[in-house]
């Protein structure tokens, strides 16, 4: 135990180590606030300071409304304060100082790009430092203020603080033992789709060399007109009349108060009339606050970025089981949405069904819904970068009776080895496997440190993919092209 001083370029800053060697900085600013004559617009460089400046707690998160019952108790969040100097970081390595050239890796956390926060016991990243990884978890703005559409301002502001907090560590990682051309970045749900587009963003070249995507890829984004239908929405909810220039500042005059009920009563009313013509293509993923883009183009191999992508087997289940609408969704609503994402329902769901004899049309939803969310997005990156890997989460929860499954987030106490956190009890129960975490965790670790996880890249041949937990003795098996005809049926779909 003790402490440790490590100097950033802005200035030096006191971590703590712990019984295990490993030592904590916590709440380092990569930003400055972006608040008052900052907000809304591109992160700027953070203040340097004198003297030596404790790194011992995490800084605050990004404003955000809490998750909506009964999300709240299953998806981890920080326990910590909100505000203003939420442009921070916090990191932990084995190798406090300089010399290390230690792999690092990079956490961007999910949350809809609306909620949740990089900080906090669930994705503390001591577990990866134990095992030779620098580990730097990112808080990034959210909401209206990273990602809402505004006349005069930058667009997709949340995803230019992660490219700053990249930015720093490419200048500053070498003093706490990482290297700086060792860069994995990696991310859950909306986290996996930021790395989706920071694969194809000029800026973000060169500032990692690696990514794992989780449940979230290449695919999900607003066009531009989409974008101003969704501003003009909440700027009506919130009795906004100002257009053009003065809009930004009129969002800027609303209290927070006002301004997070009123972006978690946007999805709600997204979900109560999916009116394409309100919401546009947003009804689709009923996510209001999205990267806006005239077009996501798939990773590219010239990039030189090798992946690691995937998804859990029954994603959509945490949306379905928790609030009871996976017996109660009926065959009229299931062959909608096929035809939505651009399947016949008449040739796809026989497929889906004929692997799931008895399922409910819940069931199927949930089976359809996963594979165009999160699935078929993880195969076509790994496909678009020839030597990149491909998993799949398949261990199942044992919560709401066996029904949550291996859903969507299940899988992040496996990654972070953090499965003994109570944090994550109301989505794992009481006795997760810990040999499916030291599968998890230890590819996380063998990529980050030599970009192999372990098993054979996938190719359009053999369609290699690792499967996790997906039997009690099983805790990792290799499987070619897993339920490949449903994989099928998305070839040509957009």
């Amino acid at each position: 135990m003790g402490t440790k001083v490590c100097t950033t370029r802005k200035g030096a800053v006191r971590g703590r180590t712990g019984s295990d060697g490993v030592t904590s900085f916590l709440g380092i600013p990569y930003a400055a606030p972006p608040f008052g004559p900052l907000r809304f617009r591109e992160p700027a460089p953070a203040d340097p300071w004198e003297g030596v400046r404790d790194a011992l707690e995490h800084g605050p998160s990004a404003p955000r409304a809490p998750y909506a019952p009964p999300m709240d108790v299953l998806i981890p969040d920080a326990d910590g304060g909100q505000g203003e100097d939420c442009l921070n970081l916090s990191l932990w390595t084995p190798h406090p100082g300089p010399g290390g050239g230690l792999p690092v890796l990079v956490w961007l956390h999910g949350g809809a790009f609306s909620n949740g926060s990089g900080v906090g016991p669930a994705y503390d990243g001591r577990a990866f430092a134990r095992d030779g990884v620098v580990c730097v978890n990112v808080n990034y703005r959210l909401g209206t203020d990273g990602f809402l559409r505004l006349p005069g301002r930058p667009d997709n502001r949340g995803l230019l603080d992660q490219i700053a907090a990249l930015e720093w560590v490419r200048d500053n990682i070498e003093a706490f033992g990482g290297a700086p051309d060792r860069v994995t970045v990696f991310g859950e749900s909306a986290g996996g789709m930021s790395i989706g587009v920071l694969l194809a963003q000029s800026r973000a070249r060169g500032l990692f060399h690696q990514a794992i995507l989780q449940s979230g890829a290449a695919h999900h984004h607003l066009l531009p007109d989409t974008a101003d239908l969704i501003t003009a929405r909440l700027a009506a909810k919130l009795g906004i009349r100002a257009d053009g220039a003065d809009l930004a500042d009129a969002f800027a005059a609303v209290p927070f108060e006002a301004l997070l009920p009123a972006q978690s009563e946007l999805r709600a009313e997204m979900g109560a009339r999916p009116d394409p013509a309100l919401w546009g293509e947003a009804v689709l993923n009923m996510m209001p606050f999205e990267p806006v883009l005239e077009s996501l183009p798939l990773p590219s191999a010239d990039r030189g970025v090798r992946l690691l992508a995937g998804s859990n087997r029954e994603e959509y289940r945490l949306f379905l089981v928790p609030t009871e609408r996976l017996h109660l969704l009926g065959e009229a609503k299931l062959r909608r949405t096929a035809a939505e994402y651009g399947l016949d329902p008449d040739k796809a769901l026989p497929v889906y069904a004929g692997s799931r004899p008895g399922a409910a049309p819940g069931e199927l939803f949930d089976a359809v819904a996963t594979d165009w969310f999160y699935r078929i997005p993880a195969i076509r990156a790994v496909e678009s970068v020839p030597g990149s890997y491909l998993y799949e989460f398949a261990w199942r929860s044992p919560q709401f009776g066996g029904l949550l499954g291996a859903c969507h987030a299940v899988e992040l106490a496996f990654v972070f080895d953090n499965l003994r956190d109570p944090v994550y009890t109301p989505m794992l129960g009481a006795e997760p496997p810990q040999a499916v975490a030291d599968a998890v965790h230890g590819a996380w670790v063998a990529f980050a440190t030599t970009g192999d996880p372990g098993w054979d890249a996938y190719g359009p041949q053999t369609r290699t993919t690792m499967v996790f937990g997906a039997s009690p003795d099983t805790p990792a098996e290799v499987v070619q092209d897993p339920r490949a005809a449903e994989r099928a049926l998305w070839e040509g779909v957009r």
